[in-house]
C-alpha cells in the first residue's frame, strides 16, 4: 500500500513564517496548555523529522521538558508504535505524534489517555497545512464539533446521500461522539490536529458509500463505490476502491469493520488527498473502516482507513445535519446543545 509522501524541507522557507509560527504555538499553548515543569514527548519518524524538531522548539520555549523521538514509519494507519515508544507515551504528561501514519487508533495512545497523558496526534501533516488549517477561527470551529457531537451522542440512527450516490444508514444506539475541537489541555484528553471534526463510532451499519479521497491512498478519479453490509465492507469498486479493499483484508474480518462516522467543520480545509485535511473539510462526511476501540468501538486492528464523502446530507434521528455539504446546526455562541 502507497504511503503518504512528505513534503520537501524546503516547505518551510515557501511559507510566511508568522503563520506558520503563530500555528505552531496555537498548536503547543493554545490546544495542549503545555507549560514550564511539563514532561512532553514529540514523537516522529525520518519523513516528518522538520515539523517535529520545531514542535520540540515551541514546546521547549515554555520551560517543559521536551524528548524528541524518532522511529521508523508505520505500515499504516492504526499500526503500533515500537515498544520503547509506546511506555515512553505513558510517562510523559503531553505529548505530540507528527508521523506519517497516524497512531490515533493503537492500543498505546489508547492506554495513555486513560492514565491521564493527554496528547495530539497529527499524521501525515505538513507545514502548508499546519499554516492554513490552524490559524481558523478556533471558537467558532470548536462550536461546530461539539453541536455535531451532540447531534451524533443524541442519536440512534443516522441516514446519509450525496449526489455522487452514497445511500447509507448508521446504527449510534448507546454510543458517545467526540468533537475534536482543539481543546486538549485537561488530563486524558486526545485530538487530531489541525483539529476540525466530531465523530461517532457505530455499533453497525448498511448500505452504499461513495467516496472521493481514501486514506493513503489519495483522491479517488473515479470515486470509489464502497458496498457495507451488517457493520462490514463487503465490496469495493471503482477507482481506488479495490486497493483500499486489499489493504483492509489484509489485516482479517476485523479490518472490514465498520469504525467511524465523522463530519467536517474547519472551514479552512481544502480536499487535497490528505486525510488528516480531507476528514476536516467542512460540510464532507468521512466513514472509517478496520480499528474502532480507541474511538468508542469494540474492535482492536492494527489498520484504521477513512473516506471522504463530499456535498454530504446527513441526518440523525430524521434531524437534518448536513444538508449537500451545508451545516444546518446552530452553533452561534450560547446555542443550546443537542440532547
Amino acid at each position: 500500500m502507497r504511503q503518504p509522501q512528505a513534503r520537501p524541507a524546503q516547505q518551510w522557507t515557501a511559507l510566511e513564517p508568522p503563520r506558520l509560527q503563530r500555528a505552531i504555538e496555537n498548536i503547543v499553548t493554545g490546544c495542549l496548555g503545555i507549560h514550564a515543569g511539563e514532561d512532553v514527548l514529540v514523537i516522529a519518524d525520518v519523513e516528518t523529522q522538520l515539523i517535529a524538531e520545531r514542535l520540540r522548539d515551541a514546546a521547549r520555549a515554555t520551560g517543559a521538558e521536551v524528548v524528541l523521538a524518532s522511529m521508523d514509519p508505520r505500515a499504516c494507519h492504526g499500526s503500533e508504535p515500537p515498544r520503547t515508544i509506546a511506555s515512553a507515551i505513558l510517562e510523559c504528561d503531553a505529548y505530540l505524534a507528527p508521523t506519517t501514519c497516524s497512531l490515533s487508533h493503537t492500543r498505546a495512545r489508547a492506554r495513555a489517555s486513560t492514565l491521564g497523558v493527554r496528547g495530539a496526534t497529527l499524521p501525515g501533516v505538513t507545514a502548508e497545512v499546519l499554516a492554513r488549517l490552524m490559524t481558523s477561527d478556533l471558537g467558532l470551529l470548536a462550536r461546530r464539533s461539539r453541536a455535531v457531537a451532540d447531534a451524533l451522542s443524541a442519536g440512534h440512527t443516522a441516514e446519509l446521500s450525496c449526489p455522487c450516490g452514497s445511500r447509507m444508514s448508521f446504527d449510534l444506539s448507546d454510543r458517545r461522539a467526540v468533537a475534536d475541537d482543539g481543546d486538549l489541555s485537561v488530563r486524558g484528553a486526545f485530538g487530531n490536529l489541525p483539529c476540525g471534526e466530531a465523530f461517532i463510532a457505530p455499533k453497525s451499519g448498511e448500505g452504499v458509500i461513495v467516496a472521493a479521497s481514501i486514506a493513503s491512498l489519495g483522491l479517488s478519479d473515479p470515486r470509489a463505490t464502497l458496498r457495507v453490509r451488517d457493520g462490514r465492507l463487503v465490496a469495493a469498486d471503482g477507482g481506488l476502491g479495490p486497493a483500499l479493499l486489499d489493504a483492509l483484508r489484509s489485516h482479517g474480518d476485523a479490518g472490514r469493520n465498520l469504525a467511524e462516522l465523522g463530519v467536517g467543520t474547519n472551514d479552512h480545509a481544502t480536499l487535497t488527498g490528505n486525510v488528516l485535511e480531507d476528514e476536516k473539510l467542512l460540510g464532507s462526511v468521512h466513514v472509517a473502516f478496520g480499528s474502532s476501540a480507541a474511538i468508542g468501538g469494540t474492535v482492536v486492528v492494527a489498520i484504521h482507513l477513512d473516506v471522504i464523502v463530499t456535498d454530504a446530507t446527513l441526518s440523525i434521528d430524521g434531524r437534518q445535519i448536513l444538508d449537500a455539504g451545508r451545516l444546518m446546526l446552530d452553533t452561534s455562541p450560547g446555542a443550546a446543545a443537542v440532547g
